[in-house]
């Protein structure tokens, strides 16, 4: 098997902007664009995370200000009068949990349309946030590092006896195996496992099957039995 993967606490953010649900309008735009950010976890007097404000929510406010008189659209109406963090964000909070594996992360990034997720530990409290850029990270792994990974820890596991060694080279993280294997049926497994290895971002497979056996003596007739008398 390939070794452990690369888990969300291994790219996260653990310096991150967090607000107060009491935060004010003005000073949750300030702080998002002192920071950098585009969203940020609302957390409540004990450091759970209960929602999320993101540049989305604040701009509701913005887009009522083109309203003429008369009541606001229901849609738009709670965020556009909102006042602090906890009548702004969104609930409940999209977030993941530090073990959980990249691929989950960005799958759940791409189920609900964000591009930050809160990280939270068992008890719901904030341990840090992970951006589709940290997602990305693993991308830039040292190709040595892939090829090593690979030789050591798939190759011997799925093919430990072949006549000749399995080469693997890996070039901007994309791997090309080439070489012989006893057992083909076993090279999509090989495939499937080192497109899972950390920072792969293609695979090249040219295994091919043991090479097949010359005839032995192809010249001589074929023996007929005579059939019995």
């Amino acid at each position: 098997m390939t070794g452990s993967p690369h888990v969300v606490s291994d790219v996260m953010t653990r310096t991150v902007l967090a607000l107060r649900h009491g935060a004010a309008f003005k000073d949750i735009v300030q702080a998002m664009q002192q920071w950098h950010v585009s969203a940020a976890p609302v957390l409540d007097d004990d450091g759970h995370v209960v929602g999320v404000v993101s540049e989305a929510d604040l701009l509701r406010k913005e887009q009522a200000r083109g309203v003429g008189p008369g009541p606001l659209p229901a849609p738009g109406r709670g965020k556009a009068t909102a006042v602090t963090a906890e009548e702004l964000m969104t609930v409940p909070a999209v977030t993941v949990h530090p073990g959980a594996a990249l691929p989950e992360a960005a799958r759940t990034m791409a189920r609900h349309g964000v591009k930050r997720l809160p990280v939270v530990d068992a008890d719901g409290l904030l341990q840090g946030v992970v951006s589709r850029a940290d997602l990305l990270k693993v991308f830039l792994r040292d190709d040595e590092d892939i090829a090593e990974e690979i030789r050591h820890e798939i190759v011997p596991h799925l093919f430990p006896d072949v006549a000749e060694p399995v080469r693997v080279r890996v070039r901007d993280g994309v791997v090309t195996l080439t070489g012989r294997v006893p057992d083909t049926t076993l090279v999509p497994v090989a495939v499937g496992w080192v497109r899972g290895v950390d920072g792969v971002v293609a695979v090249d497979c040219a295994l091919a099957g043991p090479p097949r056996r010359p005839d032995l003596d192809p010249d001589l007739p074929e023996v007929r039995h005579a059939p019995p008398a």
